[in-house]
């Protein structure tokens, strides 16, 4: 069994910071013996941003923003304030890009998803990797009669020749791909921005894996819609996340329809209204004013640490992870485990994916590790991960044997276990660690202890 000192793992100076940290903002970690390495799906909060917006909470009077009265304000000032922070975090120009505060990427995305103008000459295009809420795009596209395209993904998991493939596509219409996969942890090239707006694209960028860790500057990336939620950068609040999008792209969006909060009037037996313009137009119903007043401070939070020291921090307990992985063998010599995607730390975030190998070759169902994960309070991830794309490539399906099993589960009613019998051949689902602010060596070395268990 391998111990901390033997894990290969670079530590800095800095490492003595995170243990700090993890001590004065994430006690409950050690207090109840949890190892958390599921960063990508949701971040954990500082104490300190609780404290702060509970403190924040006792002291105001704060009211639904949609009125002039003093606790209305109060609100409409604290989204005011929260709309400049983000752009400011983003590094993007205010005359140029708006904030829309949504309940979470999913809602953003789907803003986009029902206003674009797709058609015959307006297509979609996707990444194979994209989350599935970026997938559902492709509803609206079809239903408009729009071609929908996705670029492939190579042996690593990253993008075959994207720029060919853009270049062959002959109009205009939307691109989307995720900044960081939330599979693999691939960090896809930004540069794809400025390509396929050059081919006169429209591009979504979905930020959600990227944000914990990285830095996104939009001046120098100037995606037209990009996604993002607040919970997987620092926590706290949940139900809150955001469509920062470019001033000019945003009002090209056709609102399928209105609802409260978006409309300077309505008339019924007139039977007409009028939308708000920018980002108020797209802002159904009441925001959430509570949690958008905690951003500021969540960012705040992230900003005093340093987003290039945490991803250091975070990709190398990633890499080392991976290191250790690769390295681990059954008695006969054959690997214990497959990791997918890049086998360093060259374009790739701290997030890994992997399966759990029998002295066979051949991979042990994710829900038997996750069930030793369980009773050791290590907290990993599961299946898919929401990225059908990713995981077909990764697991190597066959379009014709898949497309058969999923028809047979349309029979019997869906059931992993099902399908996963009838891909017999293929491992059906991984295993996820991902890392963030206060992960350590401990962290690693307790996953790793639960792989271990499955050796021959």
């Amino acid at each position: 069994m391998l111990s901390v000192a033997e894990l290969p793992i670079e530590v800095d100076d800095a490492a003595q910071d995170f243990a700090t940290l993890r001590a004065r903002e994430f006690s409950r970690l050690d207090a109840s013996g949890h190892a958390y390495l599921d960063f990508t799906g949701g971040a954990l909060f500082p104490q300190s941003l609780v404290d702060a917006h509970t403190a924040m909470l006792r002291t105001s009077v704060l009211g639904n923003p949609h009125a002039e009265n003093p606790a209305s304000l109060a609100s409409t000032n604290h989204i005011v304030r929260a709309r400049a922070r983000v752009l400011r975090f983003l590094d993007a120009d205010p005359r140029e890009y708006t904030v829309v505060f949504t309940a979470n990427a999913t809602a953003a995305l789907s803003l986009v998803a029902a206003g674009f103008r797709f058609g015959p000459d307006a297509p979609l295009v996707l990444s194979a990797d994209n989350h599935n809420s970026v997938n559902g795009v492709r509803e609206y596209a079809a239903r408009a009669g729009a071609p929908v395209h996705y670029l492939p993904l190579d042996e690593e998991l990253r993008l075959a020749i994207p720029h060919t493939h853009l270049a062959n596509v002959a109009a205009s219409g939307l691109f989307a791909f995720p900044a960081q996969s939330n599979f693999s942890g691939v960090k896809h090239p930004l540069a794809l921005v400025r390509v396929a707006q050059s081919h006169g694209f429209r591009v979504v960028l979905d930020a959600a894996a990227l944000l914990p860790t990285s830095r996104l500057s939009l001046r120098e990336v100037p995606a037209d819609f990009v996604a993002l939620s607040f919970y997987k950068m620092f926590g706290y609040p949940t139900g809150v996340g955001a469509l920062v999008a470019r001033r000019d792209a945003l009002s090209e969006l056709s609102r399928p329809w209105f609802a409260g909060g978006t409309v300077d009037f309505v008339s019924v037996q007139n039977a007409t209204h009028a939308l708000r313009s920018g980002e108020e137009g797209f802002e159904d119903g009441t925001p959430n004013y509570l949690g958008i007043a905690a951003v500021p401070a969540g960012l705040d939070f992230l900003d005093g640490i340093g987003l290039s020291r945490i991803e250091q921090h975070a990709m190398g307990l990633a890499v080392g992870l991976v290191h250790t992985l690769m390295s681990l063998r059954h008695a006969n010599g054959r690997a214990l485990a497959r990791v997918y995607g890049p086998s360093d730390g060259v374009g790739r975030g701290a997030t890994v994916a992997f399966n759990v190998l029998d002295d066979a070759g051949a991979a042990v169902p994710y829900t038997a590790v996750e069930r030793r994960a369980r009773a050791a309070r290590v907290s990993v991830r599961g299946g898919c991960f929401c990225n059908p794309g990713a995981a077909e490539a990764a697991f190597g399906f066959p379009a014709a044997v898949a497309a058969r099993c999923l028809a047979s589960t349309r029979d019997t009613g869906w059931s992993q276990p099902t399908f996963a019998q009838c891909m017999h051949e293929y491992a059906v689902g991984a295993v996820r660690a991902s890392f963030g602010i206060p992960s350590n060596q401990a962290d690693v070395l307790r996953l790793v202890s639960v792989v271990e268990s499955f050796m021959e």
